[in-house]
């Protein structure tokens, strides 16, 4: 069984469209749990109304999802961003890899953004490049065995850079794939309104901090003010 944990935060607008999707996913045995940090609109709402369990925590994706993680019974965990668009083949595909690659420990979806801008298309070719070489995000759809999960050490409870410290080392413990065929849709809203070079330095900062050990406190911090 595949357990989708969704962390969110104020996502009424678009978590219908992403539970609608995985309803339509034929005979995979499969749980929904809905991680979420405090919200004030329709999210847990739609989430009882879909049949998702629920479970809510301080916000922020890691504590997040760590406590997504302790309520999984499935034996593979899929990490979804609330404005994901998922392939209606999507759990099939996992399923069918992992079974077919009994040594393979997880990976991702190969990631496009929904945008039509130059910098949303830039990011499509970008985000391919960088996956070559073992990097890759939650936004792409992290999946993973969950007994690999329990050996690396889970998702840190941190307020940023959860998914990078996670991808980091199941790059180190095992051999993952990037689903290339389906792909995922995600949203280019973080971007609208903010420039293409603010963007990339933003990044770069942020990883650069990370790697000086600065708190994820203030890690996320300084990110959401650049985004503002």
């Amino acid at each position: 069984m595949i357990s989708i944990i969704i962390p969110t935060l104020n996502e009424s607008e678009t978590l219908p469209r992403l539970l609608d999707a995985l309803c339509r996913q034929g005979d995979v045995a499969q749980e929904i749990i809905v991680a979420d940090g405090g919200s004030q609109d329709d999210t847990t709402r739609i989430a009882q109304q879909h049949g998702c369990q629920i479970v809510t925590t301080a916000p922020g994706r890691g504590q997040q999802l760590s406590a997504g993680i302790e309520i999984a019974s499935g034996d593979i965990l899929l990490f979804l961003h609330a404005d994901s668009v998922f392939p209606v083949t999507g759990l099939k595909a996992i399923n069918s890899h992992l079974q077919q690659f009994p040594d393979l420990i997880g990976g991702n979806f190969r990631l496009s953004f929904d945008g039509n801008d130059a910098f949303s298309l830039w990011l499509n070719g970008f985000y391919a490049k960088i996956r070559e070489r073992g990097f890759y995000y939650g936004d792409s759809g992290i999946f993973l065995r969950s007994d690999i999960c329990k050996k690396i050490g889970g998702i840190k409870p941190i307020s940023l850079m959860e998914d990078y410290c996670l991808v980091r080392r199941m790059e180190k413990f095992g051999q993952t794939c990037c689903m290339d065929d389906p792909g995922l849709i995600t949203s280019s809203r973080r971007f609208l309104g903010r420039k293409k070079y603010a963007i990339i330095l933003g990044w770069l900062l942020i990883h650069l901090l990370f790697y000086l050990r600065l708190h994820p406190e203030r890690l996320a911090r300084i990110y959401n003010s650049s985004r503002r």
